[in-house]
């Protein structure tokens, strides 16, 4: 079994300067943080993975294609392998788990 504190990967993440943490990667997946300050640029392009985004705290829109909806606490999105999206009107601080499959190269 491998586990995760949010509050540890969050440390994690501030002390190395990215908007990423990678903290888990498997043969099949991999598992990362995400975190964007509110009013930040989101500089994303597309993926060779499908991905899953739950949003663990913040508020924003992602635009994934054509279609934009809002996010916060407790929601998830779906994005298909090489499709653009990004967040923006990032009103809150935004924190995201990402699931990338098969893992992110």
């Amino acid at each position: 079994m491998k586990a995760f504190r949010l509050d540890e990967l969050e440390a994690e993440r501030a002390a190395n300067d990215g908007a990423y943490l990678q903290f888990l990667r498997e043969r099949n997946m991999s598992v990362g943080l995400y975190a964007l300050d509110a009013g930040a640029h989101d500089p994303q392009n597309p993926h060779d993975q499908d991905e899953v985004y739950f949003v663990v705290s913040g508020r924003a829109s992602i635009t994934v294609g054509l279609e934009t909806t809002e996010v916060a606490r407790g929601s998830v999105v779906y994005v298909p392998a090489g499709v653009a999206h990004k967040f923006h009107h990032i009103s809150e601080d935004l924190r995201v788990l990402v699931v990338f499959s098969p893992p992110e190269a």
